[in-house]
């Protein structure tokens, strides 16, 4: 990459990726076809350092295509450790850049996407940008499902916000990381998840801005698998924990531990009044559930209880590549 063209870049769009290589493609379709006036780099992280499927789909289509971009591999698994290398590669490649966004390698983002969170930004001043993510299931769904809190998103118009939820349609401002170094994304979320809620929480606790861009649209693709009443309500469960898991990391002393077991007790009973009210509203009954689902996994967190659903099985001893050394794992274009 000429170094005229590193300097030029405005914003980096980061995709860490783990075993989708078809999912990765359709991302990065999207990204390539992304209009606008907005000077932009990609840069690509693969979190399976056995065979990296993803990193290989990425050197294909990224090579040759007149985008700077930067293909890494994380041998350390964990979204979290992706993450991190994703936007500490973006930082430290393009340095011109003050816009850094993320999708996931199961999203496809609109073609004007990226100019809308990048002129929201602009206009704004905001820290922090985030947008829809509209799912489409590559199965017929129920309502149940398709209603479920857990698939829904902010609503309403572009405007100001407390905070937004997850990396999944997100630009974050240089300064934040500037801010928050050296902890970044809590390696401690990387197989429990919500790395990405700790992160923006921070974020608010130290004073930065958040904004919804309501135009700024991806449809993210859910697998079959993740509309089981049974992983629904396991995610209900580990929403609960992963909230717990962030109101205990800034619990210091008996008192403030006393209070937050207390707000424990207090969530289980006011659980059963949000269910109720979700009943109502929805007429299903497992919408209705993930009030007290959530509570629940608050309760079972205070006692040591966590789940682990991103930990990855072991690939099989004849499918395993032959892992480079740390220094051929990067390549540019």
């Amino acid at each position: 990459m000429q170094d005229e063209s590193r300097a030029s870049v405005e914003a980096v769009i980061c995709i860490p990726t783990f075993r989708r290589p078809d999912g990765v493609a359709h991302t990065l379709q999207s990204l390539l076809a992304q209009q606008g006036d907005v000077n932009f780099a990609i840069v690509v992280v693969e979190n399976d350092a056995e065979k990296p499927v993803g990193a290989a789909c990425a050197h294909e289509m990224l090579d040759g295509s007149g985008i700077p971009s930067a293909v890494a591999i994380e041998a350390r698994q964990g979204n979290c450790h992706a993450i991190n290398r994703a936007f500490t590669e973006a930082r430290e490649r393009f340095p011109s850049a003050n816009y850094f966004l993320m999708i996931d390698d199961d999203e496809i983002a609109s073609a004007d996407w990226l100019s809308r969170m990048v002129s929201t930004a602009r206009t704004t001043g905001a820290s922090i940008v985030g947008g829809p993510v509209i799912r489409q299931f590559d199965v017929p769904v129920s309502q149940s499902v398709s209603r479920h809190p857990l698939y829904g998103f902010i609503n309403g118009p572009t405007r100001q916000v407390p905070a937004i939820h997850g990396t999944g349609n997100c630009l974050i401002h240089r300064d934040v990381f500037t801010s928050l170094e050296p902890t970044l994304f809590d390696v401690a979320f990387n197989f429990l998840g919500g790395g990405d809620m700790d992160f923006f929480a921070r974020a608010h606790a130290a004073g930065f801005t958040f904004w919804w861009c309501e135009e700024a649209v991806i449809h993210e693709t859910v697998a079959a698998d993740r509309t089981s009443a049974r992983w629904l309500m396991r995610r209900s469960i580990r929403t609960g924990s992963i909230n717990y898991v962030i109101d205990r990391k800034r619990m210091t002393g008996p008192a403030a531990i006393a209070r937050l077991q207390a707000k424990n007790v207090i969530s289980l009973g006011l659980s059963i009044f949000k269910a109720i009210g979700l009943l109502a509203r929805t007429r299903r009954l497992l919408p209705a559930t993930h009030p007290v689902l959530m509570s629940i996994g608050r309760v079972t967190a205070s006692f040591g209880f966590l789940p682990v659903p991103y930990k990855a099985s072991e690939i099989p001893q004849a499918e395993r590549q032959p892992e480079l050394p740390a220094g051929h794992h990067i390549t540019e274009s």
